[in-house]
């Protein structure tokens, strides 16, 4: 048996996805600030096809909370704020000629803790993926400990090297 490296690429790689995951879902909750990612992938019609927000209007911040959303064609005003009247922002679009504009309301006590227990609720589900991605990279090792491609010592010292990268990750 030879000391070996083991390739633990796929871990960092899946970290660094599950990271990029969660950035975008805290990105999209609404915390009474105005930010453009809140309503930059509504879907709206557009020409007979649902399109992002996003690829049909500029998107800019006029105050803390409010979002001016001017759309290429202005004949896409009506569908823009059916979308933002269906979905799920609690803010009513109000259009003049050429834009909507979305003023988002404070934030109450209950918002305030609904968006925590969703803030936590995401985390879970990520940390549920970074360990289902550790234990089949254990199991892994585990199998070429038993199949003699390693050495036990091997085995525990790639145990805490990926347990390093867990906890970096």
């Amino acid at each position: 048996m030879k000391c070996m490296a083991y390739d633990f690429s796929r871990i960092k790689n899946r970290g660094e996805e599950i990271k990029e995951w969660f950035k975008k879902e805290c990105a999209v909750l609404r915390t009474g600030r105005a930010t453009p990612t809140i309503v930059e992938n509504l879907q709206v019609d557009s020409y007979g096809a649902k399109v992002p927000l996003k690829q049909i209007a500029s998107i800019g911040i006029e105050d803390a909370r409010t979002i001016r959303i001017t759309p290429w064609d202005t004949s896409a005003l009506k569908n823009i704020e059916h979308a933002i009247a269906v979905s799920n922002l609690g803010a009513q679009p109000i259009s003049d000629k050429e834009s909507v504009r979305v003023r988002l309301p404070e934030l109450t006590e209950e918002r305030r803790k609904s968006l925590v227990k969703i803030l936590n609720e995401k985390l879970e589900e990520a940390k549920i993926s970074l360990r289902q991605e550790r234990d089949e990279i254990w199991k892994n090792i585990q199998e070429k400990e038993r199949d003699n491609e390693i050495s036990e010592d091997d085995k525990y010292k790639f145990k805490d090297d990926l347990q390093e990268i867990i906890e970096k990750t």
